[in-house]
């Protein structure tokens, strides 16, 4: 391991609500603690900007664009901090009715990367497609930070391996999964054990960032290319902190060399 090989990220566990003012001052205050420790990436939850439980009209009401006061003051934050900020907000759809679940990837000079959610959360009880459109399914958009390359993907995605093994086709070193894990029978277990296995089977990290209880699940985590956590916060708010290595990745990959001699490849649906 050589220092030039490390990149310190941070995951922030926070409960947004509907005051949106409130959301950006305690992602504020969180980027603050974490930068303090040497974070150069700082994760924080899907829905950071505006929350409810459950939906309801003002999901709408308060939708913004991309380009809208919420990504302009992660800018003004990460430009203070001289960070990389990853969020998930409430996006202003095309269709009236619905909005999208969209993450950034954000620095000083703007949007570095952006997703939105494909997968809807259609289960459990629950019927997100009833208030979101999906995500189109395009080409996956990645972006580096100290020679480590970051993919996005957002919760009820982590179901799906084909999510994350297409953004490491594409040449993510890392995923990240800003989440709102909603409690309930054996949801916990389901969290943990998916993100240690999407990092088992891509050889790659997961850095992961939910909402903390009662709603949420909790244990945010980085975990390793080998599937060890090595980072990580309890069911309460919180900011984890943990050294992504380069040379670990490269590693791993070559005793456990799953991508290269894999028989079957990802096709993105036309």
């Amino acid at each position: 391991m050589s220092a030039a090989s490390l990149v310190t990220v941070a995951v922030c566990q926070f409960a947004p609500t509907a005051d949106r003012e409130d959301n950006l001052l305690r992602i504020a205050e969180q980027t603050r603690t974490a930068a303090a420790r040497g974070a150069r990436l700082i994760v924080f939850p899907e829905y950071a900007s505006y929350f409810v439980a459950p939906f309801d009209v003002t999901l709408r009401e308060n939708a913004e664009e991309l380009d809208g006061p919420f990504v302009q003051s992660l800018r003004a934050i990460a430009y203070e901090h001289d960070v990389t900020i990853v969020a998930g907000l409430v996006e202003r759809g095309g269709d009236a009715a619905l909005v999208r679940n969209a993450l950034v990837a954000v620095d000083a000079t703007g949007i570095r990367a952006r997703y939105r959610k494909q997968h809807l959360y259609d289960a459990f009880g629950a019927r997100e497609s009833e208030w979101l459109s999906a995500g189109d399914i395009g080409a996956p958009e990645t972006f580096e930070v100290g020679g480590i390359r970051f993919g996005l993907m957002t919760c009820y995605d982590l179901r799906f391996p084909e999510v994350g093994r297409t953004l490491v086709d594409a040449g993510a070193d890392a995923l990240i999964v800003p989440a709102e894990w909603v409690r309930g029978p054996l949801k916990e277990h389901h969290w943990v054990t998916l993100l240690e296995a999407r990092a088992i089977e891509n050889t790659a990290y997961v850095i992961a960032a939910d909402h903390p209880a009662p709603v949420g699940v909790g244990h945010s985590a980085v975990i390793d290319p080998q599937g060890v956590r090595i980072a990580g916060i309890g069911s309460e708010e919180g900011v984890a902190i943990a050294e992504l290595d380069a040379e670990l990745i490269a590693r791993t990959r070559e005793i456990n060399p799953v991508l290269r001699v894999r028989r079957y490849r990802v096709v993105p649906a036309e």
